[in-house]
């Protein structure tokens, strides 16, 4: 019986190509009494991996929240999964407005303590007594009351891209911090004013708002199913969009696009720009906005110490990151003194610019490829790469591919190739083989056969 993921990110992204089927991103939660939460991890596992749906869920025995990513074909098959659970009866899924099919590439279902970190003790207050669900008509219309705070219950890197029109934006990393600083700034307003409040899917605002009526705050509110379904309805109902910009998403798209209007800054050189990566330099992955330019010129990293580190042999970057605490002690969101142009807290309600649309944000199968190995060396004089082949035999007069965040898709016709130090025809699974490049590669490039 699996229980677990059996294949890499990148094994799993080759098989979704290969199979040319739509998939849709989705989320949805739900606060329930879960009395064995590792059995249902595992029953969910069971009947998501038989469907091919993957994604990041967290369990615990208050309930379920889930980002997902499911194949077209299967979304009634897995609307039935959840519907063998009386708590999921009927559940609001949010489905994203744009999809990408890599969105996800594992199924990851963990156990935790609670679903959300919000660092409350729910035994003190009533979670099931939460404020109005408001849709995105209503939500439109109680933000002209002049009498409505409006509050994102996001974190800085989030709101950073894209929030309401008006609202007050926590300079915050975490979902916790931000209850302590709302409910101190907002203690005078507790009977006159409407809080209204927002977050991505709906989630953070169920427990915030029971938490501030519980504070004391008579007219609570929140955006039901949070930005993602407000977005789906303004489409849907042809609304104004009272959000401006991007909608900052925990999976492989990192956001996903509301208006055209681009209201932050590349945090290395100020172009507009609202496109968020991850430092390339594994003992980093500081999460900050990076426009094309600087991606090119800084190979993904944050800083020049982090452009250093890439380059340095594998070995000697493991021993720079041991001992060094893991998690989120070290893969920061978005705070860093080389980043000159970080804004957050009180954020900008002017485009700084107006993004260009794609043509189709859906991937299409543009080649067929099978994955041969990665990159292990780069000669710069001489334009040589150097590859591990770890699938598969290359030979001489194959198509390749070699495709990295930074390098792109770059396709080659291998003429001479020298494997293990020898010129010859062909290399198999474990050979070292260098052929010329007229390009640099770099070390998170991977090696790719075209088959088609």
């Amino acid at each position: 019986m699996q229980l677990y993921n059996t294949l890499s990110a990148e094994e799993r992204a080759i098989m979704i190509d290969d199979a040319g089927q739509q998939r849709l991103t989705l989320s949805f939660y739900a606060y329930a009494k879960i009395q064995d939460p590792q059995k249902f991890r595992n029953d969910l596992f069971i009947a998501w991996n038989a469907l091919d749906a993957l994604g990041r869920i967290y369990v615990a025995t208050e309930g379920i929240n889930a980002q997902m990513s499911v194949p077209a074909e299967n979304f009634e098959a897995f609307r039935e999964t959840l519907e063998a659970y009386d708590f999921m009866k009927g559940i609001r899924l949010n489905v994203a407005v744009e999809h990408d099919d890599h969105s996800f590439l594992k199924l990851t279902i963990k156990v935790r303590h609670k679903i959300v970190a919000d660092g409350l003790n729910d035994d003190t207050f009533d979670v099931t007594d939460i404020g109005v669900h408001l849709k995105a008509k209503e939500f439109n219309e109680i933000l002209d009351d002049p009498n409505t705070i409006v509050v994102d219950f996001r974190n800085h890197y989030e709101s950073e891209v894209g929030h309401f029109k008006g609202a007050i934006t926590p300079d915050v990393e975490t979902f916790r911090e931000s209850l302590p600083i709302i409910n101190e700034q907002l203690k005078d307003h507790k009977d006159d004013k409407n809080l209204v409040m927002y977050c991505t899917g709906g989630i953070r605002c169920e427990k915030a708002s029971a938490y501030f009526k519980h504070q004391g705050f008579k007219n609570v509110y929140q955006l039901e199913g949070g930005i993602i379904n407000y977005a789906k309805q303004l489409k849907e109902e042809g609304l104004e969009s009272k959000f401006i910009g991007k909608n900052f998403v925990f999976d492989n798209r990192l956001g996903e696009r509301i208006t055209d209007d681009i209201i932050s800054q590349c945090h290395q050189c100020g172009k507009p720009c609202d496109n968020h990566t991850n430092c390339e330099n594994d003992g980093c992955h500081l999460l900050f906005i990076q426009c094309d330019e600087c991606k090119a010129v800084m190979e993904n990293c944050c800083s020049t110490e982090c452009l250093e580190i890439i380059h340095m042999p594998l070995v000697d970057q493991v021993r720079l990151r041991t001992g060094k605490q893991v998690g989120n002690k070290v893969f920061r969101k978005g705070k860093s003194e080389n980043l000159k142009f970080k804004h957050s807290g009180e954020l900008p309600e002017t485009a700084l610019a107006t993004a260009q649309k794609p043509a189709d944000i859906r991937q299409k199968i543009k080649v067929k490829k099978v994955l041969l190995g990665k990159a292990e060396h780069y000669y710069v004089k001489a334009q040589v790469g150097q590859f591990t082949v770890e699938n598969h035999e290359l030979n001489v007069g194959d198509k390749i591919l070699i495709s990295g965040p930074t390098t792109g898709d770059q396709e080659l016709v291998l003429g001479r190739i020298i494997v293990n130090g020898a010129e010859t025809q062909s290399a198999k699974i474990g050979d070292k083989v260098t052929f010329e490049v007229p390009f640099r590669i770099r070390l998170s490039d991977k090696l790719y056969k075209i088959v088609n």
